[in-house]
């Protein structure tokens, strides 16, 4: 294998923090969904803690795509 195909697989590889930061997002905003919607008087409280997962889920995703695109475009090194 040379290293353009390796640096490909990587990439596809490190692509897969994105869908995760995506599965993440979903799990954060479910449950919270969930519970305003049984308990309204209680979701103003939590909406701060919801947005800090939400950020933090993103941030992942958004280093994941760094990383995907940092091993895909890296000079190669012999």
């Amino acid at each position: 294998m040379d290293l353009a195909s390796a640096q490909v697989i990587g990439a596809g590889l490190a692509a897969i923090g994105v869908g995760a930061a995506a599965i993440g997002v979903g799990n954060v905003w479910g449950p919270f969904l969930e519970s305003a919607v049984r308990n309204p008087a209680a979701s103003d409280s939590q909406f701060t803690r919801v947005l800090i997962g939400f950020a933090l889920a993103e941030l992942l995703g958004l280093i994941a795509l760094v990383v995907a695109i940092i091993i895909l475009y890296a000079p190669p090194h012999h």
